[in-house]
């Protein structure tokens, strides 16, 4: 028991080796990994780009049938199970969890990629185009997207709240993979491995793109030179957050933090709302949800086999990927707080709280920095194409009143995003390599620590190649292993809720004899005295 309290039995050593090479790899291949990593990319969006889609238009399919289906009235529980959270508090808990720092950059950048690169055969920088780059963010953030989340969250409730069977990693949801056979023993492994591939490869992009951005906005905000090394005091900074979040565990850190960053979220969106082109944000949006809903089919199945301008496709091809990393640690955390809740509740819940609260932040960002662009006040366009993402988001912050306050105000909101996402998803990367963990038991300390201090290398090395394209690059080969992942999920709930119970054996009740003793008087008959046969013996 002392041992077991001191280190953890591991079987994470190999894949802690891999990252590290891998680490040391970007951080000695400098910038000069950035047109491998590109090529890399240009391959996946050519070649595979048919196989993400696919796989999104699966899933989505999938789970808008058992939503709206028969199966979405299945409790996540024992009949009398009542939700432990209000739908608010289930909500935001949600929201939170998914959307990290990356979304207060991208939301303002997106934009501007699609306004110059419009998808859909757009003239760039028409009306149509400023349309299209309104709706096309919200589309890569909203439906398709947090349904990738579902095949985790369904297959792990179910097993844990109707099945009421133990889930430490995601590979022991998966039905087909169950057994004591050397095979399957394997391939529960590879999977967890995938797993575990999957959610460095989406921390890594999201630090790798937020260090740079954060580092951008200090520089405006204290007049610190934006150099090396204030991104590796930022990454000091952020060591010790997550050190200490981490530390502490679910109950003393992550649950604090996660309060935190939707607080922050609400007011950021807020303050832009308010005091900025109030009208014309509300008439983009509205426009937007139109338009979304006449093109949905089409951006779904974008593969531009013909050619044309494959900016757009390659944009969701990267958010494919992401979204697929993701997708183990947000269906183990939506798994966890769904106790009591329907499928049709969960799967609803994710695409009103989740989709609509990261469209939020593309109709209100976004739409600032579009009005910004086509009212002539800032060429964002120009300084993206000369100075990179980084210094648009300073650029559009700096254009609010109070900007200090706002600069200061999105540097801490950044710092809290960065540090809920990464400290949840260091905790279930613990979980995850942990050969065993009791009930309510939590992995040990050193365990987290030392997945705290692979996500700050992996990410640092990330940051040294530097570019929006090799975060891309990382993020869709990340996810596309988990493709197959999802896959055994899909057919794991299916088989799950599709299986015909088992009828109770029919116990058919032994009748009761009762065994009587007859006897006759004896001034009944003349003769001796008649008993029952049984009574003779």
């Amino acid at each position: 028991m002392l041992a077991r309290k001191n280190i953890d039995k591991l079987v994470f050593v190999p894949t802690i080796v891999l990252f590290i090479l891998a680490s040391l790899l970007f951080i000695l291949g400098g910038n000069q990994l950035q047109t491998t990593l590109s090529s890399l990319l240009n391959w996946i969006d050519t070649r595979m780009s048919w196989a993400y889609m696919m796989v999104y238009v699966i899933n989505f399919l999938f789970f808008m049938y058992l939503a709206f289906g028969k199966f979405g009235k299945i409790k996540l529980g024992d009949a009398n199970d009542k939700p432990h959270y209000s739908n608010f508090q289930w909500g935001s808990m949600v929201f939170a969890t998914a959307i990290d720092a990356s979304i207060l950059m991208l939301s303002i950048v997106d934009p501007l990629r699609y306004l110059q690169h419009p998808a859909f055969g757009f003239k760039p920088f028409s009306s149509n185009a400023y349309s299209a780059a309104h709706m096309m963010g919200q589309f890569n953030w909203g439906p398709m997207a947090w349904m990738m989340f579902a095949p985790a969250t369904i297959a792990i409730a179910y097993v844990l709240y109707v099945k009421h069977a133990k889930v430490q990693r995601v590979s022991a949801a998966i039905t087909s993979l169950q057994g004591d056979s050397t095979g399957k023993v394997i391939a529960r492994h590879v999977v967890d491995f995938l797993v575990v591939f999957g959610i460095m490869g989406g921390i890594g992009s999201s630090v790798g793109m937020e260090i740079p951005i954060i580092s951008k906005v200090l520089s405006r905000l204290t007049g610190v030179q934006d150099n090396l090394m204030l991104k590796i005091e930022l990454f000091i900074i952020l060591f010790i957050l997550f050190a200490v979040t981490v530390f502490h565990g679910l109950n003393g850190g992550i649950n604090r933090l996660s309060s935190a960053h939707i607080w922050t979220a609400l007011g950021l969106l807020a303050i832009i709302l308010i005091i900025g082109p109030t009208v014309y944000i509300l008439n983009s949006e509205t426009n937007s949800i139109g338009l979304m809903a006449q093109k949905f089919i089409a951006m779904s199945t974008n593969t531009m086999p013909n050619g044309g301008d494959s900016t757009a496709q390659q944009e969701t091809i990267f958010y494919w990927g992401w979204w697929l990393s993701y997708m183990p640690v947000m269906g183990l955390f939506i798994a966890r707080i769904s106790k009591g809740r329907t499928i049709r509740q969960v799967l609803v819940g994710m695409l009103t709280y989740g989709a609509l609260g990261c469209m939020s932040f593309y109709a209100i960002f976004g739409g600032y920095s579009l009005w910004l662009q086509q009212t002539g006040a800032v060429n964002l366009v120009h300084i993206l194409n000369t100075q990179g993402q980084a210094a648009v988001v300073a650029t559009v912050i700096a254009t609010l009143p109070f900007k200090m306050i706002i600069l200061a105000l999105y540097c801490i909101s950044c710092f809290i995003f960065l540090a809920t996402t990464i400290s949840s998803s260091a905790f279930i990367v613990s979980s995850f390599t942990s050969l065993h963990l009791d009930d309510g038991e939590e992995p040990s300390r050193w365990n987290r620590m030392i997945w705290v201090i692979v996500f700050i290398i992996f990410s640092f090395g990330i940051v040294m190649v530097g570019g929006f394209k090799t975060v891309q690059t990382v993020s869709t080969i990340a996810g596309f292993p988990l493709m197959f992942v999802c896959i055994l999920l899909l057919h794991s709930i299916w088989h799950m809720l599709a299986a015909k119970p088992k009828p109770a054996p029919v116990v058919v009740p032994q009748p009761v004899v009762v065994r009587r003793i007859t006897v006759e008087l004896p001034r009944a008959v003349r003769g001796p005295m008649i008993l029952s046969p049984d009574h003779a013996r």
